[in-house]
């Protein structure tokens, strides 16, 4: 019989996660994707003037980060846009070993994949509630994905054998592909942000027990997860429904730990 997994064990797993996932999400919040804040006039200077004006004003209109539109979004439109956004090109990711139907899903990757996407959209949604500290986002984690309470001070890393140089070396490597993007083409791009959430996924491997506990789809997506090639579309949509789970559950951790 398997040994369970502490709770320990769980924080120094989920400690580097949450300090990996940091940048990578704030490079997604922060990114000006279609270069409107660095425009001016000089980059349209063959419009005319009221023309360029109208048309930088619908394209600031746009709801995604660095527009005005996204300044003026609150929380809840903010969680929206990641459920919805980035939601729908992580799940897209975690449907892929789905061409592989049932010999796939024998495998972890579903899981690994699946969990480090709901773990970098649970960061995402704890930053746009004010939630940026370390130890809080284990926690948020930790009772979303695995249905585990964990002590704060545990959560900090206040514990008996914490290694903090060994945690440092960990995150580093699971932001490595993000470090490169950033100091050969000046952003993240989405090929490092592809590998980093692979990279994410697999430093879940250490509590594989753990992410079956995560939430998922309903049986009828599961059903068709095990079918060949249209595996994919019922893995999509089962880890589409989970992350709509995750949210919910996560709105409840983040009321609750408000109002104590």
């Amino acid at each position: 019989m398997a040994e369970s997994i502490s709770d320990r064990q769980v924080v120094a797993v989920l400690r580097p996660f949450v300090r990996a996932a940091g940048p990578m999400v704030d490079a997604l919040r922060e990114a000006d994707p279609f270069g409107l804040i660095a425009a001016g006039p000089q980059d349209t200077s063959g419009i005319e003037p009221r023309r360029r004006d109208k048309l930088l004003a619908a394209l600031r209109s746009v709801r995604v980060p660095g527009t005005d539109a996204w300044a003026a979004m609150d929380t809840a439109e903010r969680t929206t846009w990641w459920v919805n956004r980035v939601g729908r090109f992580t799940s897209l990711l975690t449907a892929v070993p789905g061409l592989g139907g049932a010999l796939a899903d024998r495998l972890p990757i579903q899981d690994t994949l699946g969990a480090a996407s709901q773990g970098l959209l649970l960061c995402a949604i704890a930053g746009e509630h004010g939630v940026t500290g370390t130890g809080d986002r284990v926690r948020l984690l930790a009772w979303v994905l695995f249905g585990r309470e964990i002590d704060p001070a545990l959560a900090e890393g206040r514990f008996a054998g914490h290694d903090e140089a060994a945690e440092d070396a960990r995150t580093e490597e699971l932001t490595e592909d993000l470090s490169a993007a950033s100091k050969r083409h000046g952003k993240v791009t989405l090929k490092a942000a592809a590998r980093t959430l692979w990279r994410l996924g697999r430093s879940l491997l250490a509590v594989t027990d753990e992410l079956e506990k995560r939430p998922s789809g309903r049986f009828y997506h599961r059903a068709m997860g095990m079918l060949p090639v249209v595996g994919m579309v019922g893995d999509y949509l089962g880890e589409r429904s989970g992350l709509k789970r995750v949210t919910q559950r996560a709105g409840v951790w983040l009321a609750r730990t408000k109002a104590q």
